[in-house]
């Protein structure tokens, strides 16, 4: 896949906000995605990594800031309109159907067919050709394209959908938390098929709230707290520790720190009294009556 210029962001929001009524949902958030990088969007639960990927994907426009593609400046009225751009969307639910067949799926949306008028049929030896073709660049090894989707593992569901994003032309290729209901296993062929796509060329933005997964194969970090950002970082410039800390707040883990220690203290007292209450009851078991 050729590119306009490595050096300009495939994708970049400038001081972008949302709100919903009166919550805020993002506020004053930056991000840069570049071709060839796995971008890690980073934050916990109620963070708004949501929200941002769906700004990013054509879902919600933002309230503030800018939306810039290749280095123009863009508004999508749809998600369809973002991935007319090369900008694609990998959800957690993959948008397949359990019981249809790989290559069915690989090509849900978009069936080859064959023939002409009433005669008009899907084109089942093509479907099964490209899609054994498109899942062995990626790495990908399937026993047979006709088996149902419903029998792979999570971890193959989840890059068969990688491979079909990046089939249908992705420049950009978002993923929405792909990892969270993996083993560890399953977790690591899928960060696998990652880095398939980023020496592809592609810009990945990789969402997750996940450190350990994120940090092995990221190569830069937006870190969101509550609609905010920390910022972004290079991965040669923070530490896994510093993720983790930033992610979940600094100040909150040291005053959480505090208090466990608290309760322990409060624990070992009690565990003490009650050690002398005990001690205290079998000496008088023992004074003469």
């Amino acid at each position: 896949m050729t590119t306009p210029d490595l050096a300009t962001p495939a994708v970049e929001l400038r001081d972008i906000s949302k709100y919903f009524g009166t919550v805020v949902a993002l506020e004053h958030v930056s991000i840069a995605a570049h071709y060839g990088e796995v971008h890690c969007l980073l934050g916990d639960n109620g963070a708004g990594k949501s929200t941002l990927i769906k700004i990013i994907s054509g879902v919600f426009p933002p309230d503030r800031g800018e939306y810039v593609f290749e280095g123009n400046p863009v508004r999508f009225s749809s998600p369809r309109d973002a991935l007319d751009r090369g900008i694609a969307t990998v959800y957690q639910d993959l948008a397949m159907i359990p019981l249809m067949s790989i290559s069915r799926n690989f090509f849900l949306g978009s069936e080859p067919t064959k023939g002409w008028g009433p005669f008009k049929r899907f084109d089942l030896e093509f479907a099964d050709r490209v899609t054994r073709e498109e899942l062995g660049k990626m790495g990908i090894n399937v026993r047979d394209t006709q088996q149902s989707v419903g029998t792979l593992s999570g971890g193959e569901r989840q890059s068969v959908a990688i491979a079909r994003a990046v089939y249908n032309g992705a420049k950009v290729l978002i993923l929405d938390e792909p990892t969270a209901a993996l083993g560890v296993k399953e977790a690591g062929v899928v960060l696998r098929y990652i880095a398939q796509a980023r020496a592809r060329g592609i810009a990945v933005i990789f969402i997750t709230h996940n450190v350990h997964h994120a940090y092995p194969i990221g190569d830069r970090f937006t870190i969101l707290n509550r609609g905010t950002s920390y910022g972004t970082f290079l991965k040669t410039d923070v530490t896994r520790e510093q993720v983790v800390e930033m992610m979940a707040g600094g100040q909150e883990l040291e005053e959480l720190g505090h208090e466990l220690e608290e309760f322990a203290r409060v624990d070992g007292l009690a565990a003490e009294m009650k050690a002398g209450q005990a001690i205290a009851a079998e000496g008088r078991a023992h004074l003469p009556k």
